[in-house]
């Protein structure tokens, strides 16, 4: 087999194929085209619930009666202008074969009363004259086009006409035999205009349309608009009060459902935290029995290492009740977050660490003081123990608080950083926030910083060791 043949058989068979694959690209056009026109659609689309609804209800409606207006009227328009402009050229064609067919006195005075008096058409008979030059027509006329085609219907002769330079009044000239007649009548005789009727129409049907969809709508929205809120106040650790549910029946369900989980959520803290004083209670009892029996035995190693195991279970102890308490009942507070950053850039000083701090935008937020101080110091003494530069920076603004500690330590490796945040999980060839070694201090630094509304992440540094940052909404 030649290179010729060879080519003309390999073509042979990957034509089909060609063909389906500029069948698929045809395919993917529309596909492509409607992706883009949603990514348009989503981005320009209201986001909130009550001006969608309205975009969805009145739109549609707006739509249906501009179109069954716009082809009744039009119809009705195009009808009746063609009428009144069949009846004033039968009247000129009228008016040119009396003129043609008798004979006129000098001026055609007589032809031009009778017109005037009985046509209401104001015409004079001009010397012969070649006709003006065409004006400029609108891009959307009915009266010239239906005008037009009468005078060449009835009449037939060379023409001119003028409906854009006088506005109450219509200039036609016509070629006789030996003169030029010259027309005005008034537009409202030729033309029929109801564009003030369809604009009113328009205007009236969709205010009250309006009026009567926000007028419901906004009570029916405003249910659902409180219970967002109440379940974002929930969930950041805020006292839900004067919240009643409302509305339509499904909204009235889910605020029900609501209420009732956030009443067990907030037995089972409750049940939690009498469950733990009990606990602490006693344990920290046994402890100090400990303590007692270790001041009665003499002073030796064996009694130094039972204290350093007793310091060890406090801390331990501390640790599990800190990271099961959680939140505790601490309502939240406005606090001056700038001066908080402050005292963490002290404490890192403290560790050994050289500390530098800066803050950006407003000062305030409202948050759980303790807690969050917790949440910081966790994050903060980390860093000092890991590195030798601690850098911390907060900011506030576009309605979030972020606080970023950094440092240029070891770092965690990002394979093990979701595994640092569960409880009880500690990284031996890492590095755990925990100080007494129990594996719970990423646990409660992320858990205090979700009870806000917000979350922990870890990041490399850019310039070594671990970026760790909490992101609150304001």
């Amino acid at each position: 087999m030649t290179l010729a043949e060879f080519r003309s058989s390999l073509m042979k068979r990957l034509s089909p194929l060609a063909g389906a694959a500029h069948r698929l690209s045809f395919l993917k056009s529309p596909l492509r085209l409607y992706c883009i026109f949603a990514q348009w659609l989503r981005r320009h689309m209201p986001k909130g619930l009550f001006p969608r609804t309205i975009l969805i209800i009145v739109l549609p409606m707006l739509l249906l009666q501009s179109f069954i207006a716009y082809l009744f009227m039009e119809k009705h328009w195009e009808t009746v202008t063609q009428r009144l402009s069949q009846a004033v050229v039968g009247e000129i064609a009228a008016t040119i074969s009396v003129i043609e067919a008798y004979p006129q006195d000098a001026n055609f005075e007589t032809i031009t009363q009778i017109a005037n008096q009985d046509m209401r058409l104001s015409i004079s008979v001009l010397p012969p004259a070649p006709l003006p030059s065409p004006r400029p027509k609108p891009f959307f006329s009915l009266l010239d086009r239906a005008l037009s085609e009468e005078i060449r219907t009835q009449i037939g002769r060379p023409f001119w006409v003028d409906t854009v330079g006088r506005s109450k009044f219509v200039e036609i000239r016509i070629q006789l035999e030996h003169n030029v007649l010259r027309v005005i009548t008034r537009r409202s005789q030729i033309y029929a205009s109801n564009s003030h009727i369809f604009l009113v129409w328009m205007v009236s049907t969709s205010v009250v349309l309006l009026g009567v969809a926000l007028l419901f709508l906004r009570n029916q929205i405003r249910p659902i608009q409180q219970l967002a809120n109440a379940m974002e106040s929930f969930g950041k650790g805020h006292p839900v009060e004067q919240f009643h549910p409302r509305g339509a029946e499904e909204v009235r369900r889910a605020s029900t459902a609501f209420q009732r989980m956030s009443r067990r959520i907030e037995r089972q803290i409750e049940q939690r935290t009498i469950m733990l004083a009990g606990v602490n209670h006693d344990l920290r009892t046994i402890l100090t029995r400990f303590h007692l029996q270790l001041a009665l035995i003499e002073e030796s190693e064996e009694t130094e290492d039972l204290r350093r195991d007793i310091k060890e279970m406090n801390s331990m102890l501390e640790a599990y009740l800190a990271f099961a308490r959680g939140d505790g009942d601490e309502l939240p507070s406005d606090v001056d977050i700038s001066l908080m950053v402050e005292e963490l850039e002290g404490d890192a000083e403290i560790g050994g660490a050289t500390a530098t701090s800066r803050f950006y935008g407003k000062p305030i937020a409202r948050v759980k003081a303790s807690a969050f101080r917790r949440c910081l110091t966790n994050l903060v003494a980390n860093a000092a123990r890991h590195g030798n530069r601690v850098d911390i920076t907060g900011r506030h603004q576009f309605g979030w608080l972020s606080i970023v500690v950094e440092d240029d330590g070891p770092g965690i490796p990002e394979e093990d950083r979701e595994t640092a945040f569960r409880p009880f999980q500690r990284l031996d060839a890492a590095r755990n926030l925990d100080e007494s070694g129990t594996g719970l201090g990423l646990t409660i630094a992320r858990d205090i910083a979700r009870g806000h509304g917000g979350d922990l992440t870890l990041e490399d540094n850019p310039l070594g060791g671990l970026r760790a940052e909490v992101r609150i909404p304001d």
